[in-house]
């Protein structure tokens, strides 16, 4: 085995080997060789290397995501580290696990003009789990050439501080600081920074370890169980109510016993509304909020208001029930979540701070009788009657976004991996049934577009079932770094929806067709994806009509030998329309 001579950089090695962070993403540099050549050269690692810091971290995103623990990146210092920002904060908001490992200069060389040095300490303190500011090892004076000598007052730190017998303690306070970051990025999943100063040189190796840091568990007391009281209060409440919503956000497949949410279907006071991202199905719950909720009159609204409204799962994507949820507020809302309650429709009464499996479990063997309600039944024939419609539209409107998303969703294949775009392509995919096999997510804990394809390639490492990433042309462009990657396994596939520019704009208030609108809000654009699958070897296919997507995608699942990309061009002058007239088509009788 080969070693860096750093003690820290073995410090911080051993310990993310002994609490089993396997994936570590690397990208270049020279103050973090200690942890690069230390990483690479133990085989318990497996190590990526990725250039662009941005797409490294959303990749590392991707994966921990699959797996639920934490991944590992690593960076050199200055700037690069903050090109992590943006996947640290989804991290943070979507509850994923991440360890960022920044190496700095030792802190004499900060702030006197050298190259790729920042104020590098707490960086992400807003965003963070955890910020772990480590100490430089003491220098060995007697190993320092005559051209790397210390300044004089650093030379006397030194040895006043080695006097001392203080190296023990920086080892000690490092061990500390390692262990209390890492636990808390694998027992409260989020992302923690940990920031490494190193002093030259940097590439030194040993073929020993010389140090053997003590790995400290997290004293992690498990919160799933509820107090009976609170138990209580709940039944008490729900039972008399006789309007209670069931509100669903992001949740990873198979998170809730299929049995427990069989419950829901006998109590007619009850309905179930679930995100595309929720991946929960039943037949009669409602999946396609917004199809419910875009077209109600103010007296409908004021009907489907709640009594109760239950909330679990990550954050909310439809404006919709938002909108409605703060105008006709529930008299109570609970919210489940091991971490956090947002009070995102100002009527929050309860936090109820264990899983939404654990409180399932306890809550609904109490619950003997149901409330008479028409609750559901109401909402029920409002559902069939939206469904109906909404296939009637589809069978007359031209070729569009609309229609693409209908004809692609439908062309999935069962048991495979669905990720999906922010913007437009997250909020079409909630207007359509999603194949209950599927498992779907999407960056929604700051909705951004700026990783999602990083995100979905790093889910397609993690995981063997076959991936498909959708995403519109914008959100494409901007994270095509993210195919500057060796990892992407030949059953990816990439569906682009090319609108030629932001089409989702089209649809908000405001002047369309100007000069100012195309270019600043629009950003409209006649780029297309064909090049970049050149360069980065996808197989690249496209479509501009319907028989031409058909017949494209008869074939775009079946096995390669390299990772597949489908354009497909839409009308932008019309996909806004159609899309708007769609809402007042499906409300007629």
């Amino acid at each position: 085995m080969t070693y860096p001579k750093i003690p820290l950089a073995q410090t911080v090695i051993q310990l993310c080997k002994a609490k089993n962070i396997k994936h570590i993403i690397i990208s270049p540099g020279s103050r973090n060789a200690p942890l690069t050549i230390g990483f690479t050269n133990d085989p318990f690692f497996k190590c990526y290397s990725i250039v662009d810091e941005r797409c490294a971290a959303f990749f590392a995103l991707g994966i921990a995501q699959q797996i639920k623990a934490p991944t590992a990146v690593v960076c050199t210092s200055g700037s690069a580290l903050l090109n992590y920002y943006p996947a640290i904060a989804e991290a943070f908001y979507s509850d994923i696990p991440l360890v960022v490992l920044s190496a700095d200069r030792p802190k004499h060389l900060i702030g006197i003009g050298d190259g790729q040095t920042i104020n590098q300490k707490n960086v992400f303190k807003n965003h963070i789990l955890y910020s772990a500011n480590l100490k430089l090892d003491l220098k060995d004076e007697k190993n320092v050439p005559l051209h790397e000598e210390l300044p004089i007052m650093k030379n006397i730190e030194n040895k006043l501080e080695r006097f001392l017998g203080l190296q023990k303690g920086i080892q000690d306070y490092n061990e500390v600081e390692i262990n209390t970051a890492i636990n808390l990025a694998k027992f409260k999943n989020g992302p923690v920074h940990i920031n490494i100063p190193f002093d030259e040189p940097l590439y030194e190796t040993v073929s020993e370890l010389s140090v053997t840091p003590e790995v400290v568990e997290f004293n992690f007391k498990d919160n799933n169980g509820i107090d009976n009281h609170i138990l209580r209060d709940c039944y008490e409440d729900w039972t008399a109510a006789s309007k209670k919503m069931i509100l669903v956000g992001a949740n990873h497949p198979n998170e809730i016993d299929k049995a427990l949410l069989s419950e829901f279907y006998k109590d007619e006071s009850v309905i179930v509304f679930t995100e595309t991202t929720s991946n929960l199905h039943k037949k009669s719950f409602f999946p396609s909020i917004d199809q419910i909720i875009a077209p109600l009159s103010e007296d409908e609204q004021k009907q489907l208001q709640p009594d109760i409204l239950l909330t679990f799962g990550g954050l909310i994507v439809s404006k919709k029930i938002k909108a409605l949820l703060r105008k006709y507020k529930p008299k109570e809302h609970w919210h489940i979540d091991q971490k956090k309650a947002n009070d995102t429709f100002f009527s929050l009464t309860k936090h109820i701070e264990t899983s939404a499996q654990q409180f399932l479990e306890s809550f609904l063997p109490m619950i003997s009788h149901y409330k008479k309600s028409d609750y559901k039944s109401i909402w029920t024939k409002v559902k069939q009657d939206r469904l109906k419609k909404h296939e009637q539209y589809l069978n007359e409107i031209p070729f569009c976004d609309f229609s693409v998303f209908d004809t692609v969703l439908k062309s999935i294949p069962s048991n495979t991996v669905l990720q999906l775009g922010n913007s437009s392509a997250i909020r079409y995919a909630q207007l359509f049934t999603i194949n209950k096999t599927i498992e779907v997510y999407c960056n929604r804990g700051t909705s951004g577009i700026d990783g999602s394809t990083s995100t979905a390639i790093g889910c397609a490492v993690a995981n063997e079932k076959q991936t498909t990433f959708i995403t519109g042309d914008l959100s494409f462009l901007y994270d095509s770094n993210a195919l500057w990657n060796n990892y992407i396994p030949d059953n990816f596939r990439i569906i682009v929806v090319n609108n030629q520019g932001g089409g989702i704009f089209r649809i908000l208030p405001g002047h369309k067709n100007t000069e100012n609108f195309d270019t600043y809000f629009e950003t409209n654009h006649q780029l297309t994806a064909e090049h970049l699958c050149k360069m980065y070897n996808f197989e690249y296919v496209s479509a501009s009509e319907k028989n031409q997507l058909t017949d494209q995608l008869s074939l775009f699942f079946e096995d390669s030998d390299t990772p597949k990309l489908l354009e497909v061009f839409t009308p932008k002058n019309l996909n806004d329309e159609i899309l708007l007239e769609y809402f007042k088509f499906i409300k007629q009788r």
